[in-house]
Formats: C-alpha cells, sequence, structure tokens
C-alpha cells in the first residue's frame, strides 16, 4: 500500500513540486503573486515549452535531441539575417522553421538510415549547428527591428501572441499523441521498438517524422524567444536542450520512452522551471546561483523517473506461487 502511495506521489511530483514553489515564493515575497508577474512567467515560459513539446516526443520513443538549442540559434539567425537584407518578416520566420525541419530531417537521416545512437547524432548537430551559426553571424549580437520584438509583446482578445502561439502547439501535440495512430505508435515505439516493427509500424518513418517535428519546434521556440528579447546573441539558445529535457521529465515523461504527456506534465514542467527562475529574480539571489538551482531541477527530474521507473518495474512483476510451478 505504501509502494501504491509513493507511486501516486511520484505520478502527481510536478503538480506537487509547483504548489510548494509556488507557496515559498509566494510567502517570500508579495511581488511574485502579482497579476502582471504571473502573466511575465507565462509568457517567459512560452519558448521553453515549445521546445520542450517537441523533446517529449523525441523522448517517447526512447530517444533523444541533444541539438534543440543550437538548432534554435541556427534558425533565428537565418530569420535575422533575412529581416536584416529587407525580407518579409513572415517570410523569414517560415525559413527559420525549414531550417529546423532541416535539421531535424538531417539527424532522422543519421539515426534511421545509418543505424547511429540519436545521442551521437544530435551531439554532433549540437557543435555543428552552433559552428555553422557562428559562421553565419561572425559571432556579433544582431538587433532586431521593433516590428519584431512588438509581436511579442502584442494581444489577441487580450492573450498574448506567444501564451496564443505556446496553446496552439501544446494541444495539436496532445490531440496527436491522444486521438490519433501517430500518437498511439510513439508510446508503442518507446515501450518495444523491435517489437512495434514486427507488429507491422513503419518505426523509421515514424522516427523520422517525430525528430522533423521535434526541429521544427526548436525553430518555433526560437522565433518566439526572438520576439521576446528582440536580438541573436552568439549565446542565442545556449544549453536550453538540457532545459527542454528537465521540463519533459518534470512533467512525467519517461527518459526510457514509451510515457509521458503533454498536457498538463509537459507545460507544467516548463512552467516550473520558469517559475523558480522568475522567484530567483523577484528575491535579488545572486546570479550564480542560478545555473546551480537549474542542475538540481535537471537532477531532481531524472532522480523522480528513475525512481518512478523501479517502482512500476516492481509493481508488474507477478510473485511466483507454488501453483505457478508445474511437474515435469
Amino acid at each position: 500500500m505504501n509502494k501504491k502511495l509513493g507511486l501516486v506521489l511520484l505520478n502527481n511530483a510536478p503538480l506537487i513540486l509547483f504548489a510548494a514553489v509556488f507557496l515559498v515564493l509566494g510567502l517570500s515575497s508579495d511581488r511574485f503573486l502579482e497579476g502582471q508577474n504571473l502573466l511575465n512567467i507565462g509568457i517567459q515560459s512560452s519558448s521553453t515549452a515549445i521546445v520542450a513539446v517537441g523533446m517529449t516526443l523525441v523522448l517517447l520513443t526512447a530517444g533523444v535531441d541533444l541539438s534543440v538549442g543550437s538548432v534554435m540559434f541556427v534558425a533565428v539567425a537565418v530569420a535575422g539575417k533575412m529581416i536584416y537584407s529587407g525580407q518579409p518578416i513572415w517570410l523569414a520566420f517560415i525559413a527559420a522553421t525549414a531550417v529546423g525541419m532541416l535539421a531535424g530531417a538531417i539527424n532522422a537521416f543519421f539515426i534511421t538510415r545509418l543505424k547511429i545512437v540519436a545521442f551521437i547524432v544530435t551531439l554532433a548537430m549540437l557543435f555543428s549547428a552552433r559552428g555553422f551559426g557562428l559562421w553565419l553571424t561572425k559571432t556579433r549580437a544582431m538587433n532586431m527591428p521593433e516590428s519584431v520584438t512588438a509581436i511579442g509583446t502584442e494581444s489577441v482578445l487580450g492573450v498574448p501572441i506567444p501564451i496564443i502561439i505556446l496553446a496552439v502547439v501544446c494541444l495539436t501535440a496532445h490531440l496527436a499523441l491522444s486521438q490519433t495512430p501517430f500518437g498511439r505508435q510513439l508510446y508503442a515505439i518507446g515501450h518495444d521498438a523491435e517489437g512495434a516493427r514486427k507488429a507491422g509500424l513503419k518505426v523509421n518513418r515514424i522516427l523520422f517524422t517525430t525528430y522533423v517535428v521535434c526541429g521544427a519546434c526548436a525553430a518555433l521556440s526560437g522565433l518566439v524567444a526572438l520576439t521576446q528579447t528582440g536580438a541573436v546573441s552568439p549565446s542565442f539558445g545556449d544549453k536550453k536542450e538540457f532545459t527542454a529535457i528537465a521540463a519533459a521529465v518534470l512533467g512525467g515523461t519517461s527518459l526510457f520512452g514509451g510515457r509521458g504527456k503533454v498536457l498538463p506534465g509537459t507545460l507544467l514542467g516548463a512552467v516550473l522551471i520558469q517559475t523558480v527562475e522568475n522567484g530567483l529574480v523577484i528575491l535579488n539571489a545572486n546570479p550564480y546561483l542560478y545555473p546551480i538551482v537549474t542542475s538540481l531541477i535537471i537532477l531532481t527530474a531524472v532522480l523522480l523517473d528513475s525512481v518512478r521507473t523501479r517502482m512500476l518495474e516492481t509493481f508488474s512483476k507477478r510473485p511466483i506461487r507454488p501453483k505457478d510451478f508445474v511437474a515435469g
């Protein structure tokens, strides 16, 4: 009974952690609970949550994409160059999304066709994409015109555009996972890729699509961040892949594949991370503590997933009783 209670607590860990963080920060500062600050948390969470959605899809297949931060950088670098050359913003954003999809397709090619481990492929893409982005920008920051930053501050019916984009991405991914054959196939591959292949699923095609979607989410995440920061810096998207993984795992997605949800899971994980960062700023914490806190969040996420996985394996094992044996 105690184990079952522990599993329930682990499955609801994101909600419990979120409530605890909210309570502590709310008691520590009156500014934290102000309506404008809560709205800012939602807006600032949008970029992280979008890239975490793409990461969630990949993790469900028992894969990983370590290149999303660098893909974000390359995508916004391409968009920035096009905007500087006088191209329409909408065209630059479409091109950036295409860059993200291309990066995902390259990752998928090496993973599905050449059978190279996803960790190695995406790690290589992390460095190569970052290098290409630095070459493209000449390692110089590019400040965007006000027409770009205006997108990040505008609202539709009182709802900020970044939150609307986030809602569309999360809802689309949630419906795809819960209501379509594609979603069920992702879970099947994550549980047992070889078994799914024997069952007739086109595993390579599904994996290819998943990494392309993840690349598109990375690019879209970068564009949302660009409308908020208004600049493409050499460090744009740096280490974002770890934040995305932490958000997904905090939300209940397993690093071992086959288990996880976008709503409320990944979204709650991303908001939790942003809430902690926002709280540190409001409390005037030492900036050197930020990476330490982030690393503790990642460690907590991995630890929770590991404990949850072990408990699920324990419950799935049926105890052997004397009557299970058959005399030979």
